[in-house]
């Protein structure tokens, strides 16, 4: 399946946690005017409920993540 470059770019929340290079997650992404959920792979376990940027598709509903802190709300804090 192609890339999906849509989705590149988006945050997401996890909805189950990653686990490295040990497995996927699930994250829920706001893309094109709605949400949808896609396998999300990163280089280090992330818990359930973070926040993540999507920085790459590998297509097939894959997706790579890192942890996001919107940078707003760093300042506002």
């Amino acid at each position: 399946m192609a890339r999906d470059d849509a989705v590149v770019g988006c945050t997401g929340e996890l909805l189950i946690a990653t686990r490295g290079p040990a497995g996927p997650g699930e994250v829920l992404v706001r893309v094109r005017g709605g949400s949808e959920t896609f396998l999300a792979w990163s280089d280090e376990p992330l818990p359930r409920g973070t926040t993540v940027l999507v920085v790459e598709s590998r297509g097939s509903r894959q997706v790579d993540v890192i942890k996001w802190v919107d940078p707003l709300d760093a300042l506002a804090g």
